[in-house]
């Protein structure tokens, strides 16, 4: 399962006045209000996360406010080597390429693209899980905090060309465009922060190319030891395994959640060898071995939690699939 360190949602609590302890407590007014599942790697599911930053946003009378807040506190220093490397990087373009690179090690649920062959350049952030109803929140802080980070680290003061996002605008534009220093689009094909060429070739404050070459190094161990496939294959199928009892979802539908173009989708997973409906029946055939061997749920309740309207058609699938009916698959593993 996705998931993010907690760095970020203790800053989210801390810039609503509240704080996130060790053990998953939120606590207000000397109160515990919320408890997060703890984990021993300090990160924080991506559902629990999620859950959390909308259960602060609409309980704060000033969304806007709140986002500024949390870039005004969240530091590259709370996320450990990879927020050294980029602050020792010698230029912008060596930090946002450490970023583009090293972002998994924080978090699974998004990622950031650098696009540098036109001017401007494009750091583009790309959701990484499926539809939930505080992300275009999620990743106006995203962009604030990140931005905030840079005019810190980078040794002359700049302005971005501008930053767009995919959502339309909750609030006072101009408020945004105060926040960001810079003309802010919404509704637009990507959300990015468009950079020019000059503004990437910035020295860092700290760049020292032997000290960020370093810690490179532990963040290329650090990546190489996560075990989750990071393939747009694994993506699809953390994102389309609990929503199939809603239905088979429409590829286009998917792509406009995950923060693609369908005809970018369908690039992607050619890329690696694969169709839409490929992965589609990968997820719906392990959910049903999944469910026929742990479970008590009668075949045609399996039926519709992978998808299917009619049990018949389900079943035909399945021993398509498999090779056999879904009973006989429940009953060869009973008698293993």
């Amino acid at each position: 399962m996705p998931s993010v360190t907690g760095a970020f949602a203790r800053a989210m609590a801390q810039a609503a006045g509240m704080t996130l302890r060790d053990d998953g407590a939120l606590v207000s007014g000397g109160d515990v209000v919320r408890r997060l599942p703890g984990r021993a790697d300090g990160r924080i599911a991506d559902t629990d996360y999620f859950d959390l930053l909308d259960w602060i946003r609409l309980r704060h009378p000033d969304e806007v406010a709140l986002v500024q807040a949390y870039a005004d506190l969240i530091r590259v220093d709370d996320i450990g080597v990879l927020g050294l490397a980029i602050k020792t990087a010698p230029t912008l373009r060596a930090s946002l390429a450490r970023v583009e690179r090293y972002w998994r090690v924080v978090t699974d649920t998004a990622v950031y693209r650098l696009e540098t062959t036109g001017d401007p350049a494009h750091l583009v952030f790309e959701p990484r899980t499926g539809h939930h109803p505080v992300l275009d929140f999620r990743n106006e802080g995203a962009l604030a905090g990140l931005l905030r980070n840079m005019s810190l680290f980078v040794q002359v003061a700049f302005v971005p060309r501008y930053v767009s996002f995919r959502h339309a605008c909750r609030s006072d534009a101009g408020r945004y465009a105060e926040l960001f220093g810079c003309p802010v689009h919404f509704g637009a094909e990507r959300t990015a922060i468009a950079l020019s060429a000059e503004a990437l070739e910035l020295p860092n404050r700290l760049g020292d190319a032997a000290v960020s070459d370093f810690l490179t190094a532990h963040l290329e161990t650090e990546l190489g030891s996560l075990e989750e496939d990071s393939s747009l294959r694994a993506m699809l199928l953390r994102h389309l395994t609990p929503g199939l009892s809603n239905g088979v979802p429409q590829a286009g539908a998917v792509a406009r959640e995950l923060g693609l173009s369908e005809r970018t989708l369908y690039r992607r997973l050619s890329d690696e060898g694969l169709t839409f409906r490929d992965v589609l029946t990968e997820a719906q055939s392990s959910l049903a071995q999944d469910l026929l061997r742990d479970s008590d749920s009668t075949i045609a309740e399996i039926a519709f939690l992978t998808g299917f309207s009619e049990q018949s058609t389900f079943s035909r699938a399945f021993k398509r699939w498999l090779g056999v009916a879904p009973a006989q698959f429940r009953q060869n593993v009973a008698a293993r």
